[in-house]
């Protein structure tokens, strides 16, 4: 088991504080081991581990039960108590529980749940400022890699970092079954279910074409005129809501853009990726032959996972990949597949070389023959960047 240190090392401070610390992410992406991973350092007698998607929870599964059984469980003990909640949305009510537990109890608690939402309604009002989250992704290709260092970057290329892949050693037939399982187990329950989806189909026609164009450009407003094309009248504003599920499911996740010069936000020219690309493979496949599209969205979600925010910049009619926020610091980042010829340097330098700042700018490559840097600008192998902590 691959522990997970980069998230360890952010929840060990809040450790026995007075301060829920919530774990969010898409399903399987390891926030259950995490869990069991802080009970282990924890260490104390005085834990309770409940994990509600288990039907031998299913009773506890209403605020007023999970209450009066977690009250049982503590009883007159007046030390320290560690609560573990896993997939802690479907208990109906679970704020009202959480918060109660809190006030009642010397109680240090830990939550996790499938769904960005997750905060948004009443616990946020009960608890507001009391409680700290993490979003928890799949594994990055340094985890990859030390799962087993022979795992090659190709191989992450194709299967993406899904923890529970690496115990079945990638084997190509079970790998896919695999993804395509957690693929249909997000979309039927915390999207479809969660939002009282009727039109399925619809649905996961918005989704195909998400992933078939991943890391381009494309609006609600294109996507009406696709299925326009195909006969089939759907509004904007129904798109919009269907892909705003799943973004709040942790599937996928937008991009805004930022022009560069003006330092504003703009309505238009937003891209999506997706939380693990193995899922695209699954679904649709193809993914060593949309190469760049991939190695965009690998280094979309490793900015993600570093604690960047993350924008797609523009600079009249050319782009930059990634901007990259964070701590009051910026840095740039375009994405290729080859490098190597004088026109290909020339494109993948030029948007760079047009920004007239001192924050650091990189092209991040997998193949090609360009060595070192252009007018200052390096350029790195993404293998290595994705390397480098």
């Amino acid at each position: 088991m691959i522990i997970r240190e980069t998230y360890l090392s952010k929840i060990r401070p809040f450790i026995g504080k007075d301060i829920i610390k919530v774990l969010t992410g898409i399903r399987r992406s390891g926030k259950s081991v995490l869990l069991e991973q802080i009970r282990n350092e924890i260490n104390s007698p005085n834990t309770i581990f409940l994990n509600f998607e288990d039907l031998e929870n299913q009773h506890l599964c209403e605020y007023n039960a999970l209450h009066q059984y977690i009250c049982q469980k503590i009883g007159d003990c007046q030390d320290t108590f560690y609560l573990f909640f896993d997939e802690i949305q479907e208990v109906r009510g679970w704020e009202k529980a959480i918060n109660s537990l809190r006030v009642k109890y010397h109680a240090d608690i830990y939550i996790t749940g499938s769904n960005s939402q997750l905060l948004s309604g009443e616990l946020a009002t009960y608890i507001a400022g009391r409680y700290v989250s993490f979003t928890v992704y799949p594994f990055s290709f340094q985890e990859f890699r030390m799962v087993n260092p022979q795992y090659t970057f190709d191989q992450y290329m194709q299967y993406g970092g899904m923890p529970f892949l690496s115990s079945v050693h990638f084997e190509p037939d079970v790998s896919k079954n695999y993804l395509q399982d957690i693929f249909h187990s997000v979309v039927l329950k915390d999207i479809v279910k969660r939002h009282k989806i009727r039109d399925v189909d619809l649905l996961e026609r918005i989704i195909s074409y998400a992933l078939a164009n991943i890391g381009k450009s494309f609006s609600a407003t294109s996507i009406s005129r696709f299925f326009k094309s195909e006969n089939r009248v759907v509004a904007p504003e129904t798109i919009l809501n269907y892909l705003k599920a799943c973004e709040e499911a942790y599937l996928l996740y937008r991009l805004k853009s930022q022009d560069i010069i003006g330092k504003k936000m703009l309505k238009v020219n937003e891209k999506y990726y997706i939380a693990d690309h193995g899922l695209r493979e699954a679904i649709v496949g193809s993914n060593l032959q949309n190469t760049e599209l991939i190695l965009e969205n690998i280094v979309a979600l490793e900015l993600l996972r570093r604690g960047y925010k993350v924008c797609v910049g523009r600079l009249d009619t050319r782009e930059v990949d990634f901007i990259g926020e964070k701590d009051g610091d910026k840095l740039y980042i375009q994405v290729c597949y080859l490098l190597h010829d004088e026109p290909t340097v020339l494109r993948e330098f030029g948007s760079l070389l047009e920004i007239r700042d001192n924050y650091p700018k990189y092209v991040l490559y997998k193949e090609g023959t360009f060595k070192g840097n252009y007018e200052g600008i390096p350029a790195i192998k993404i293998e290595d960047w994705l390397s480098q902590n």
